[in-house]
């Protein structure tokens, strides 16, 4: 929105700052942040006092969880949300089509997240609503953006038609480490991006079980994605970097200084012993972000590396129990993966930041794709 002060502008004065991607990316982080700090007390209260004894914690996890983790508000993912859409509608380009498929998809994930833990909540109970359905709805939407970002990836197409050197992307999934590595999936790009963001989502939703565990690992990853959004969408480091041209990414990277903003506000209440937790609110929601910021800007594969951590989770739940049905036996102590840790003695901070660690590592790796061809 504030973009758009441009119009006063006479190229050489305080407004000409808008049209700079950097500047109003710094703008969206820091109202983000501030957005957390303010309102994310106020927030806390609220849901103690209209969820009273929080959110229900499992019988069949860790035990100490029972213990320490009873009572604690859960939804705290409605705190990011409401940083990152306000901080993206300010800041961002409301004509950028990309912003507008990711904000779709975040608020849509995260409404299916706020039905499953209203319903914990206000039932009293760990079921909420059914797998079958959150899987359902969740395809619907990822559809929807999946058939938006292809369609805009076309009109990309008509604009760089006579530009040699750029390839054609609506319905190709491009390769990190080589240059022209393009497969045509043609129509089946859609389903390919419902699997992208749909996987995204529930990954990060099975890394949500530890204070801090899934919000940091969040961020890096988007971090990442948001410097390769950048860059692919500048045709000047495009050429240098020998990688595909996006046109329209750049703006992505508003909406990832938001998300970051949003999450260290929401860090600031969640870092251990937990205030609030961020729930399936917030978890499915930044996965589903981070899987629409990768389809966006032709990274899908990318999304894998730097969010290896949620990739690694995710497989230990589907070996966990694919195992389990065959042999009657189980692979880990206990899954996701950071259960099997605790169990084995980890200390709760131990494997947080051990794995923030491991996060930051594959998202450096993630980004040496960049130039690595």
């Amino acid at each position: 929105m504030l973009y758009w002060l441009t119009a006063f502008s006479d190229g050489g004065d305080f407004y000409n700052l808008f049209r700079y991607i950097t500047f109003r990316a710094g703008g969206a982080f820091f109202t983000a942040l501030v957005f957390g700090f303010l309102f994310g007390q106020p927030l806390i209260n609220l849901l103690k006092r209209k969820q009273g004894k929080g959110q229900p914690i499992r019988d069949d996890g860790p035990e100490s969880h029972l213990i320490n983790k009873q009572g604690t508000p859960t939804m705290g993912g409605l705190l990011i949300l409401s940083a990152l859409v306000i901080s993206t509608l300010m800041w961002a380009r409301l004509d950028n089509p990309y912003v507008w498929m990711i904000l779709f998809v975040t608020v849509g994930f995260g409404l299916v997240g706020f039905a499953d833990d209203y319903a914990k909540v206000s039932k009293h109970t760990t079921e909420g609503v059914s797998g079958r359905m959150r899987l359902l709805i969740g395809f619907v939407i990822a559809a929807v953006a999946g058939y938006w970002a292809m369609y805009w990836h076309g009109v990309s197409d008509v604009t760089l038609a006579d530009r040699e050197g750029y390839d054609l992307l609506a319905g190709r999934l491009a390769f990190p480490f080589f240059k022209d590595a393009l497969l045509n999936m043609g129509v089946l790009f859609v389903p390919f991006a419902m699997i992208v963001m749909v996987g995204a989502a529930n990954a990060v939703n099975l890394t949500d079980g530890l204070d801090g565990l899934a919000i940091m690992p969040v961020m890096i990853a988007a971090g990442a994605l948001g410097v390769i959004a950048y860059a692919v969408g500048r045709v000047d480091y495009t050429q240098y970097l020998d990688v595909h041209y996006v046109p329209g990414t750049g703006e992505i990277l508003v909406f990832v200084a938001g998300l970051i903003g949003g999450g260290l506000g929401f860090l600031w209440y969640n870092a251990p012993p937990a205030a609030v937790f961020m729930g399936d609110t917030g978890s499915l929601a930044l996965g589903g972000a981070l899987g629409a910021i990768a389809v966006a800007s032709k990274h899908e594969i990318v999304l894998a590396i730097v969010g290896g951590l949620f990739v690694v989770e995710a497989l230990s739940v589907i070996i966990q129990v694919l195992y389990f049905k065959r042999t009657g036996k189980r692979v880990f102590l206990m899954a996701p993966i950071h259960h099997h840790f605790e169990k084995r003695g980890w200390q709760e901070s131990q494997i947080v930041i051990r794995f923030w660690i491991i996060s930051l590592i594959l998202a450096l790796i993630g980004l040496a794709t960049l130039k690595v061809r």
